[in-house]
């Protein structure tokens, strides 16, 4: 037995509490046999970012064990992979991600997946920007309607991994299909009648949201929220704050409110939150936060 046998054995022996003449077998079997265990028989799904993340775990019930790749509270833009993370997309049964580079590493590491899910070829994906159509826009589900595409073929994948249990799936993504159009009818109805349509955001991830109801996003930062904006575009967005009378600058729950803030003070207006639902904690849900997000902005825009 070599030296790294000896020390894995003593390793395995300590923490998995099994005899000594099981050795032999712990060195192949005790991690990997504790992960299967887990699962029950389940299809093992990893998802790159909580929306997808919760959209399979709704989708597929107790049939799927769903591991979100982003921590929860955590910005997912610029998502570092553990090789242990690689490792369980490697082995997963299914792996939901967003293409276009919204998460570089994940994109990399599916390429070694046995089955994936890009979320976003599915759901007709929006330019960041008219003046920028070659970068696409990742936060589909800002849009209930374009969620329920992202749902459905979530539901397709998993029925395509687990053909036994293909009914349920899609029954499953029926059910949140008819949450999510009372959620965009909710929407439709809320955003009908504001004095105001221009919402003032921490960064670019309002598109979708803005393009389905009616309203105008003037982001501070562009679709990474981690890249500074430049004095000129703080001068822009301040001017316009003050051309369309703005009352609210929106900054976000995962990141500095700083630079909202200061544009704020300047402007005299307030500031409000409005979360872009990437990495939500504690009790709350998409679909909490989603209500949340419209009362914030029934607030600012003055909708009646």
């Amino acid at each position: 037995m070599s030296s790294i046998v000896r020390v894995v054995s003593r390793i395995a022996l300590r923490h998995c509490a099994v005899p000594a003449l099981a050795a032999a077998l712990i060195v192949s079997g005790c991690a990997h046999g504790s992960s299967a265990d887990a699962t029950h028989g389940r299809l093992v799904v990893a998802a790159a970012v909580y929306p997808v993340a919760y959209a399979a775990e709704r989708v597929g019930g107790n049939l799927v064990v769903v591991r979100n790749l982003t921590a929860p509270g955590a910005e997912p833009h610029d998502l570092e992979l553990t090789p242990r993370q690689i490792e369980a997309i490697r082995g997963a049964d299914l792996v939901v991600y967003l293409s276009h580079r919204f998460q570089p590493a994940v994109e990399e590491a599916v390429a070694s997946a046995r089955r994936r899910f890009d979320a976003l070829s599915v759901v007709g994906p929006l330019a960041s920007s008219p003046e920028d159509a070659r970068a696409t826009d990742p936060h589909f589900w800002q849009d209930p309607s374009r969620m329920i595409r992202a749902a459905d073929g979530i539901a397709s994948a998993l029925a395509a991994a687990d053909g036994g249990h293909a009914a349920a799936y899609r029954n499953r993504a029926g059910g949140l299909d008819a949450e999510l159009n009372d959620l965009d009818r909710a929407y439709k109805a809320g955003l009908a009648s504001c004095t105001r349509h221009e919402i003032v955001t921490s960064h670019a991830a309002f598109g979708y949201l803005a393009a389905r109801y009616g309203l105008r996003q003037i982001p501070i930062a562009g679709l990474d929220p981690e890249t500074e904006p430049t004095p000129r575009r703080l001068a822009e967005v301040s001017t316009l704050v003050h051309r369309y009378h703005a009352t609210t600058v929106f900054f976000e729950t995962l990141l500095s409110p700083k630079l909202a803030q200061t544009i704020a003070r300047e402007a005299h207006v307030g500031t409000d939150a409005l979360d872009p639902i990437e990495g939500v904690r504690g009790s709350d849900t998409y679909f909490t936060v989603m209500r949340r997000n419209l009362a914030a902005l029934r607030r600012a825009l003055d909708c009646t």
